[in-house]
């Protein structure tokens, strides 16, 4: 109970103007920014792609922030950043997702110029990766949000798969529904990014206690790995910090005999980076989810909210 208090409280405070407002303004805050964010633009954003692979062996998913954006410069500015990213992209060679939210790029003002702009990230995506590496997955990466939008985000997603552009989906293991929506895209032979989910839900759609989240994610795992899975070419990335759990996704890879590189782990910039190095001395493929603009507080509030354990972080940016 207390666990989804908290969350829902950090929710809050992530949707509150004013709040976003001073604590991107404040100094004090710079190191909670720091923690979980790259940089500001493009360019230095796949600078930092670039030095995680070259010094740790860590790809990167990308993704500028903004969400649940409901004004029209602020869609175009979010479809122009996306935009930069992959054309900064061109010449490294790198192996990146490019990460989207449809409430960045129009949803809530018309999901049709959502799914315009979409189909133009994805496609200049395409355009652009020659030169990535052919043993890599090179994609957009449909973020997912809350439940109002999912199915909304499978269907435009599906689309752009069925025309061949490079996209892969988001599917969270807290919506009880997950699991036929993974079994879906494992018959499709897609790409399925499981995270836990940073929203909460209702009893009715939703896994509300932290165990329940933990044996639905194992057994959305089982369905990943499955024979049935690896027939179809589906490719499971796996998006945890808990290393429990991430002993579990390889005794499954192994048992069903997925070689690394057959699929991957994914984390965030700033949480649990020693596990992430030491997955990846083991031979794993591991990516981390490296976020850059200037609206970082929203973003960065909702990490702490995933954990009562993560106040630590936002008390210490308040007190210094």
């Amino acid at each position: 109970m207390f666990a989804r208090l908290w969350q829902s409280a950090m929710i809050a405070l992530a949707r509150s103007p004013r709040v976003t407002h001073f604590m991107q303004t404040a100094r004090i805050t710079a190191g909670l920014r720091d923690r979980f964010v790259a940089s500001g633009d493009a360019t230095d954003a796949v600078a930092r792609a670039q030095a995680l692979f070259r010094d740790q062996g860590l790809r990167s998913s990308l993704f500028y922030l903004g969400e649940y954006v409901d004004q029209p410069a602020l869609v175009d500015e979010n479809v122009a950043a996306k935009q930069a990213v992959i054309q900064a992209l061109r010449g490294t060679g790198l192996d990146v997702h490019v990460s989207v939210d449809m409430t960045q790029v129009g949803h809530l003002l018309d999901p049709a110029l959502a799914a315009r702009h979409l189909d133009t990230i994805a496609e200049t995506l395409r355009d652009g990766a020659a030169d990535a590496p052919p043993d890599g997955l090179h994609v957009l990466m449909l973020d997912m949000e809350d439940p109002s939008v999912v199915d909304a985000t499978i269907a435009l997603h599906d689309g752009l798969a069925d025309r061949g552009l490079p996209v892969a989906l988001t599917l969270q293991a807290y919506l009880k529904r997950t699991e036929a929506d993974l079994d879906a895209q494992i018959r499709r032979g897609g790409a399925v990014r499981l995270v836990k989910g940073a929203f909460v839900g209702t009893p009715a759609i939703a896994y509300t206690r932290r165990a329940d989240i933990k044996a639905n994610s194992r057994r959305l795992i089982d369905r990943m790995f499955s024979a049935e899975a690896r027939a179809a070419g589906f490719y499971p990335i796996v998006a945890t910090h808990d290393a429990r759990l991430t002993a579990y996704t390889r005794e499954r890879a192994r048992a069903g005999g997925w070689p690394p590189g057959s699929y991957e782990f994914e984390m965030l910039l700033g949480v649990r980076e020693p596990l992430a190095r030491a997955l990846v001395a083991e031979g794993e493929r591991v990516r981390l989810y490296v976020p850059f603009g200037r609206d970082w507080w929203p973003y960065s509030v909702r990490r702490i909210g995933e954990n009562p354990a993560n106040a630590w972080l936002l008390t210490r940016s308040l007190v210094g």
